[in-house]
């Protein structure tokens, strides 16, 4: 699959890019780091070497499948993806947003493709169902490897590249909505990309968060600015989860016009109105009658991975007078760590400690404070329901929590403390403290993300097909 990159990749001038040079660009938005090793830079190099022609025979066949048609006698149908190497909020977000178009007057169906076979512990909206690909690992360096099956990379990305392309013939979406990452994992939806946009006018959505990271760090990952040839090419809009005036990547990141002239900022993903029909359910985790009563102050790790430091500081900061803690782990935290955490709240009669919630959004609901690291979908759920939050974000690989997070408390919406100065004293005080009346969000700030998807989807679907450049194919 490596080797299709050197094949199907857009030319951009007189010789083609190499190939671990095309897979930092491509990563630039794709929030993956820097180019992955697969067994050492030699692998990679040896790779790039190798001659593709996996890619041409995986169109052909879908071509020869039928192509894919809009039938006008049926509902909306929508095909989201996400890559979900690591963590679960690409996969969050898109759920969000499937439940909302399928909530709305489009009635969409949704098929959500995506790695994270932690798909499962969630509710799905209504008419829609997951695909889930083989999964992919990435280890505390940054390679990557196949996450279960004994196979090559190579391999691997190539089954997923069949699914994902056999998905979408069956499925014959009207809008295919990709999460943050043009090309998909190691590029994985090109071979979809280029037969869509050549043989049939479903409409291609990039769908990124506010912020990506530190705008340097951006901008020199974009140099070659692959990623907007990929845009040029096979997306109709850029679809930016965010309010422009708390950060506009157009700007930071100096998007070149091409680029610019597709975005569409929807405002933050506001989840309290998706809830609405949750207002008289239990809390979802036991509680005594006695915990009860108390305030109630909920600690959400997003997937865990790198959470400990900050369970570790609120189990051990939890005041004991007048408060129940809740403290959801998540999934990935690593064993000996998420057993350490469940010693000390052993003793603890008021702290609940819970590794997953399907729907964490009730008990940020029904919180009274939440403390929190710093991405998307968390930041969105204390803005939704207008809560007490403090947010403590991840400064490392990568700037995006700590960017996020600070903005928003200039505006006055959060509160927020660099993991350098996380200590249990400071945890302790401001948990101590009296919880302050506050104004929503959303009276300053633009919530109205869901909403204005659905009549973005019908204004795209109304649009003309684009012309776009020819796409040029280049062997190795």
């Amino acid at each position: 699959m490596f080797n299709q990159f050197n094949s199907c990749a857009p030319a951009l001038g007189p010789a083609s890019l190499p190939l671990p040079r095309l897979l930092s660009a491509i990563n630039c938005l794709g929030g993956q780091g820097r180019t992955p090793h697969v067994n050492g830079s030699d692998k990679v190099d040896s790779l790039s070497r190798q001659k593709a022609n996996r890619s041409k025979t995986r169109i052909d066949r879908v071509q020869d499948q039928g192509q894919l048609e809009r039938d006008s006698h049926r509902n909306l149908r929508v095909a989201l993806y996400s890559h979900d190497t690591m963590g679960l909020g690409h996969l969050r977000r898109n759920l969000v947003i499937a439940g909302a178009l399928a909530d709305s007057e489009l009635s969409a169906t949704n098929l959500l493709i995506t790695g994270a076979h932690e798909a499962n512990f969630f509710a799905l909206p209504a008419r829609a169902d997951f695909l889930t690909l083989p999964r992919l690992h990435k280890n505390s360096t940054g390679a990557y490897s196949a996450g279960k099956l004994d196979i090559s990379i190579d391999d691997l990305i190539s089954l997923r590249t069949d699914s994902i392309c056999s998905a979408l013939n069956s499925f014959r979406p009207d809008v295919l909505i990709v999460d943050k990452v043009p090309l998909g994992a190691f590029g994985e939806l090109l071979p979809a990309l280029k037969f869509l946009r050549k043989r049939t006018n479903v409409k291609c959505v990039l769908g990124i968060r506010d912020v990506l990271d530190e705008p340097q760090t951006v901008r020199a990952e974009s140099d070659s600015w692959i990623v907007q040839d990929a845009i040029d090419k096979y997306y109709d809009d850029i679809w930016v989860y965010g309010d422009q005036r708390v950060y506009d990547p157009i700007l930071e990141y100096n998007w070149p016009e091409s680029v610019a002239a597709k975005v569409k900022f929807t405002g933050y993903l506001d989840q309290s109105s998706r809830l609405s029909a949750y207002e008289d359910s239990p809390i979802p985790v036991p509680i005594n009658q006695e915990s009860a009563d108390r305030r109630l102050i909920v600690c959400t790790l997003g997937g865990g991975q790198d959470g400990f430091q900050l369970a570790k500081a609120f189990v051990e900061s939890l005041p004991a007078e007048g408060v129940t803690g809740i403290l959801l782990t998540g999934p990935f935290m690593p064993k000996a760590e998420a057993a350490y955490i469940n010693q000390i709240a052993a003793n603890c009669p008021h702290l609940v400690v819970k590794e997953f919630s399907s729907e964490a959004d009730h008990l940020i609901a029904r919180a009274d404070s939440v403390v929190t690291m710093g991405g998307y979908n968390s930041v969105c759920s204390v803005l939704s329901f207008g809560k007490r939050a403090l947010v403590v974000p991840r400064v490392v690989p990568r700037l995006e929590q700590w960017i996020r997070a600070e903005r928003l408390s200039r505006l006055g919406v959060i509160d927020v403390l660099h993991p350098d100065q996380l200590a249990t004293s400071a945890l302790r005080d401001w948990m101590s403290q009296a919880v302050p009346c506050r104004s929503r969000a959303s009276e300053i700030i633009d919530m109205q993300g869901l909403p204005r998807l659905e009549q973005y989807c019908a204004n795209l679907l109304s649009r003309p097909q684009q012309a776009h450049k020819s796409i040029t194919l280049e062997a190795s």
